[in-house]
């Protein structure tokens, strides 16, 4: 059993409750300095190399990992070193940029119903199915397209959608597949230093847009989006955390410390055997010693 290092009920909005994100801290917390930081992260990435051989051998649940935050918010290098231990046989990491022409011809959680985890799976969506209620509630032009059933206001369908969200969510959770969501909390100077270092170092220009400039005027529409859509879509059974993500280290600890104690609290285990079996293993097992 690893011992945790992070209360997850310090990151967890609560159902309905209204937040602030200028109120949240985007800074490392101070359970523990980065070198025990680096520490943690090495003990829970090895749990979640064991927890993740249960879940796949047992075949009976799976994990859905939702990454959400703004550019340069660090989703990416989560993933890198969150599941680093992890096999890649049982993990799946997925994209969600515009959707395409297909797509926008469905109900939008249509699109990610097709890389679901199946069972001892787990599948990490890096920006998800809630991009329809944060960058299209920013964009409204971007509704045009999807050729969507009359609605009264944009308030209602945010609403509309954010219904649709809790079911879908809750319906996957009764299946057997956990939900948990990430958003990764950093301040507007620190998005500013990383995208400065994309601009001016060439191992990282390969990751700058030009669109994310003139996304990032719009700072105060996401963040007012953002603060709408989690406490409206955070649930006992599919919950959201908002995680301090200035300092890499520490979101990476605080973000791989939340799915280790999560996949340990399912008790998964190994199939067992029936005593026959157990008696023909032997057999084989002295067998292979006699060769």
């Amino acid at each position: 059993m690893n011992k945790h290092r992070f209360d997850a009920n310090k990151f967890r909005v609560k159902e309905s409750e209204s937040i602030k994100l200028r109120k949240i801290s985007t800074k490392a917390g101070d359970e523990l300095a980065k070198k025990q930081g680096v520490e943690a992260l090495t003990v829970d990435t090895n749990a979640l190399q064991e927890s993740q051989n249960r879940l796949f051998a047992s075949g009976h649940q799976s994990l859905l990992i939702v990454l959400q935050g703004m550019d340069a918010s660090g989703k990416d290098g989560t993933v890198r070193h969150v599941m680093s231990g992890v096999n890649p046989q049982g993990c799946r990491i997925y994209g969600f940029r515009a959707p395409n022409a297909e797509e926008l011809q469905h109900h939008f959680l249509w699109r990610p119903m097709r890389f679901l985890p199946a069972h001892g799976m787990i599948s990490i969506f890096n920006r998800s199915y809630y991009e329809e209620v944060i960058v299209v509630r920013v964009h409204p032009e971007f509704l045009g397209p999807q050729n969507l059933p009359p609605y009264k206001t944009l308030g209602d369908l945010w609403n509309r959608r954010y219904e649709e969200i809790r079911m879908f969510e809750q319906t996957l959770v009764n299946g057997g597949t956990s939900v948990l969501k990430f958003f990764l909390h950093v301040s507007q100077d620190e998005q500013k230093a990383r995208m400065l270092e994309r601009l001016t170092q060439p191992a990282k220009r390969w990751k700058f847009n030009e669109r994310d400039l003139e996304e990032r005027k719009l700072w105060n529409k996401y963040q007012e989006a953002i603060e709408d859509a989690l406490p409206a879509t955070s649930t006992k059974s599919a919950p959201w955390y908002v995680i301090p993500a200035d300092d890499k280290w520490y979101a990476r600890a605080a973000i791989a410390d939340i799915i280790a104690s999560h996949l340990e609290s399912l008790d998964l285990e190994y199939p067992k055997v029936s005593e026959q079996d157990e008696a023909k293993f032997a057999l084989l097992a002295e067998q292979l010693k006699n060769e």
